[in-house]
């Protein structure tokens, strides 16, 4: 069954499948910095009401599945 989220007059089931690359796909992901930006991450979707449903850190980009409330557009959270 899907779990639907509710605002005042919606339900909505937003999931968005987003990559982060760094410029000219670079592996500069690994060890400490890897740790830096999952925390990151995981600070800005508390901060913007986003649900980090799955993430995955690559050495040249990183995997998200992030629940977007339709209030906010998907270019206002990224």
């Amino acid at each position: 069954m899907r779990e639907w989220q509710s605002l005042a007059h919606v339900k909505w089931e937003c999931k968005y499948h987003v990559v982060i690359v760094p410029k000219y796909r670079k592996k500069v992901l690994y060890g400490r910095l890897r740790g830096e930006v999952g925390k990151i991450i995981r600070q800005l979707c508390r901060q913007k009401e986003v649900e980090l449903i799955e993430g995955h850190a690559m050495p040249d980009h990183i995997h998200l599945v992030l629940s977007i409330p339709p209030k906010y557009s998907v270019s206002m959270v990224i």
